[in-house]
């Protein structure tokens, strides 16, 4: 996956983007106008629980069905609170559904919330752990081949899972972080990409390219695979500006920015302009994929 720079959107699945009807238009619209991929949160609750949420899994499934080109996944899972087996089953489902077109995100997440309002633990360093342990399940059940393991969290028996994903060696694995934190970034180093975000910048606001540099440096300072290996970066382009904010992404290729991700959400407007971000379609890169 990795090479010429590609271009997506990325949007919430909460509040006035809680809508799935709206979320599954915003991807269509997507493909439609030429960007690469289109990206949903993942949560269950969020930090004003009167606001809607829609489910993210739902609503890939159903972008699965109704695109044909564009890569797709939810940035990022937060499998700690999720129960492996059924990610298997689901990711799989959807990525022969797409004809390979997935990517799994993966993360602690950023509500602890969302643990403790259902009796489970939210302490860090227990969701770090079982993130560990359900990104290592979860390649294994994918293989096809029969799985016994026994950790300190996640058990599975003599377990076999087919069909395989439609995608070789496996569905791609993006693994967040929030830098400078380093350990998530040793935790992606071991998987297909990294996504950062910066402790010290917000929505709207885009980490800059030096400290993009920083990220890769240390995560392939880590790296022990040879595979290809992304890094995707969330920010903000102007699409009324000339080459649709290509000035702006330009700065982040020489760090080894391989996916921009245009982080579409409240903070931006409402649903109909994120809708008219799409609809401009994305930064005019040479040389970027078609």
């Amino acid at each position: 996956m990795t090479g010429e720079l590609r271009c997506a959107v990325g949007v919430p699945n909460v509040g006035v983007f809680g809508d799935p009807l709206l979320l599954v238009e915003l991807a269509m619209a997507a493909e439609e106008h030429g960007w690469d991929g289109f990206f949903v949160w993942d949560h269950l609750l969020y930090h004003d629980q009167s606001w809607n949420v829609a489910d993210p899994v739902a609503v890939i499934a159903a972008v699965a069905a109704r695109t044909t080109r564009i890569r797709f996944g939810i940035l990022v899972n937060v499998l700690a609170r999720r129960r492996i087996g059924e990610v298997a089953r689901e990711s799989v489902t959807v990525d022969v559904l797409s004809g390979g077109r997935l990517v799994v995100g993966a993360g602690l997440g950023s509500l602890e919330a969302e643990f403790t309002a259902f009796g489970e633990s939210g302490d860090a360093r227990q969701r770090a752990a079982r993130l560990d342990e359900s990104l290592g399940l979860l390649d294994a059940l994918w293989s096809g081949e029969p799985v016994t393991v026994h950790g300190e969290y996640l058990t599975a028996t003599d377990v076999r899972m087919r069909p395989r994903p439609g995608q070789r060696p496996r569905i791609p694995i993006w693994c967040g972080g929030r830098w400078p934190a380093k350990a998530p970034f040793r935790r992606a180093a071991r998987w297909d990409g990294v996504m950062p975000t910066h402790a010290g910048y917000g929505l709207g606001e885009t980490m800059p390219p030096d400290e993009l540099r920083a990220v890769v440096q240390y995560t392939r300072e880590h790296r022990t695979a040879d595979g290809p290996f992304d890094v995707i970066l969330e920010g903000r382009t102007d699409g009324a500006a000339p080459g649709r904010g290509a000035g702006q992404v330009a700065p982040y290729l020489e760090a080894g920015l391989t996916w921009w991700i245009e982080a579409l959400g409240w903070w931006r407007g409402g649903p109909q302009d994120a809708l008219n971000r799409v609809r401009q379609g994305p930064p005019e890169l040479t040389g970027r994929q078609p």
